[in-house]
């Protein structure tokens, strides 16, 4: 494979070897002959692991074996990548935008012997600068979770997450329950049941029962996914902090809240519909 002298992503073995991975190519790592990089002391790798591509907006992660894991580990996350469950190319994987990833099996992370890849800052077209995992052309299978615009679930992430994508540094406090609730009728136009919300005491504990069922579910699937390290307490930081990290929920998503359509789609669910 031909590499470029000042290539986008570059990948760091173990032993400190670096290999450029220029745009439009990409890098077969894993145990056998045939991989472009071998790693002989690859413990719990596959003969051909798994592949770097380089494209002009970042790097794609991929699993290649059909019986071992594979794992990206970045600030807070531990990503389990989905292995092959059929010839062909592999349809799922992690998108790294910019920034730096460890890749590896587990036992490669846990002892300190990843690959480390990195992909050099660069403008995006139209000015448009997304985070280590977002989303290209609305493409789910580059997110290690993808949660439908059109359910209640999205909507309650995106009212938790809300806080942080207006307020990058993280400073403003996160909604609890009943303010995420709250803020879900607002956004719907739920005029009516806003009313009964700021009145009805019994109405508002069942909607924030509700809310808080949403949030639970949320929670299980970052644990499902492997977003967070093991022993990692996900409190509400940890966990906002993963949705919008992995790309789950994006600043582009606060667009949603002024698209009627959407929103209109949003009050048929929460408010014809028992919740």
């Amino acid at each position: 494979m031909a590499l470029d002298s000042t290539p986008a992503a570059h990948v760091t073995t173990p032993a400190g070897r670096v290999i450029g991975v220029p745009d439009g190519t990409r890098l077969v790592f894993g145990r056998g002959p045939d991989a472009d990089l071998v790693i002989p002391a690859g413990r719990g790798l596959s003969r051909r692991a798994g592949a770097v591509s380089a494209t002009a907006g970042g790097a794609w992660v991929a699993n290649l074996s059909y019986t071992h894991a594979l794992y990206a580990e970045g600030s807070g996350y531990r990503i389990r990548l989905p292995r092959m469950d059929e010839p062909g190319e592999p349809s799922a994987g992690w998108f790294l935008r910019e920034g730096s990833a460890l890749i590896g099996s587990r036992a490669m992370l846990d002892e300190g012997q990843p690959l480390r890849l990195v992909v050099t800052v660069r403008a995006a077209a139209d000015g448009d600068v997304r985070g280590p995992a977002g989303r290209a052309d609305g493409d789910p299978t580059l997110l290690p979770l993808y949660l439908d615009p059109n359910t209640k679930l999205f909507l309650v992430a995106l009212m938790w997450c809300r806080p942080w994508l207006l307020d990058p540094a993280r400073s403003t406090p996160l909604p609890r329950t009943p303010e995420i609730a709250r803020a879900s009728l607002e956004v719907t136009g739920a005029h009516h049941e806003i009313e009964c919300f700021d009145s009805d005491p019994a109405f508002r504990d069942r909607l924030s029962a509700r809310v808080g069922e949403h949030i639970k579910v949320l929670r299980r699937k970052i644990v499902e996914r492997s977003l967070v390290r093991s022993g990692i307490r996900l409190s509400d930081e940890v966990a906002v902090g993963v949705l919008i990290d992995a790309g789950v929920i994006a600043p582009g998503d606060l667009a949603r809240l002024g698209d009627p359509a959407w929103c209109s789609r949003q009050e048929d669910l929460w408010w014809t519909q028992v919740v």
